[in-house]
């Protein structure tokens, strides 16, 4: 246990431990019929995947023409409606995670979800899928609350990444590390100071190689080793 390179590790859901984008695209996709759109392709909804399914739907929305603001409210409610229902029939863990994971419960590595995602939609999902029970806390988009502009306190901000911390019982930032697949992940760790490591083969808004993460990993497997060797530069 004293050889592992951190306290505790951070990780973002979608794209780094869940490829969710089928449960996600039929969301907007039942959205964006109802409010009279086309449907667009599931492959597409990888690239709207990061800022949250607000930001999602809105990006979607945009795309065709736009709708006024009381109009999108409608639709988004309805988003979250069906997201509710159906969040995990196409939803699964990339290869490597439930082993991986299991490894570092195995060896005593506190564990926390960071995501964008409310973190009521997050946890049923991680139930479902039999994961939930391997992590320290789970913070989602709306765990924070709001700002004082009304926003929530989502990553990019880096108080979900702090509040993450805590749960994990880790002070220092240089003992935790957190994993995600964007530039949301990216940022929110730089701003709390933390390691950073992007997921490659996740849902990556630029290039991985221009995420400017401290480290990157093809598959989830290469994860340990990749700790391991960024705790082990001078």
């Amino acid at each position: 246990m004293q050889s592992f390179p951190f306290e505790a590790i951070g990780f973002d859901l979608d794209g780094t431990l869940l490829d969710t984008f089928r449960d996600l695209g039929a969301a907007v996709n039942h959205a964006l019929v109802l409010g009279g759109f086309q449907p667009a392709p599931l492959e597409s909804s990888k690239d709207l995947i990061g800022g949250g399914a607000k930001i999602m739907l809105a990006r979607a929305v945009e795309a065709q023409g736009g709708l006024p603001e009381d109009a999108f409210r409608q639709l988004y409610k309805a988003m979250l409606a069906y997201y509710a229902d159906h969040n995990a029939e196409h939803t699964v863990p990339y290869p490597g995670v439930r082993d991986t994971l299991h490894d570092l419960a195995a060896r005593g590595v506190p564990m926390v979800v960071v995501t964008n995602k409310f973190e009521g939609f997050a946890r049923d999902v991680l139930t479902q899928l039999d994961l939930i029970g391997l992590f320290q806390g789970v913070i989602g988009g709306d765990s924070l609350g709001k700002d004082e502009a009304g926003q929530f306190l989502a990553k990019p901000h880096p108080a979900p990444i702090l509040a993450a911390m805590a749960a994990a019982g880790v002070s220092d930032p240089a003992r935790f590390v957190f994993i995600g697949d964007s530039t949301y992940d990216v940022r929110a760790a730089r701003g709390a100071g933390v390691p950073v490591i992007a997921a490659a083969y996740g849902y990556c808004d630029r290039a991985a190689e221009d995420l400017g993460a401290d480290a990157i990993i093809d598959s989830f497997e290469g994860l340990i080793p990749a700790l391991v060797a960024l705790r082990a530069r001078p």
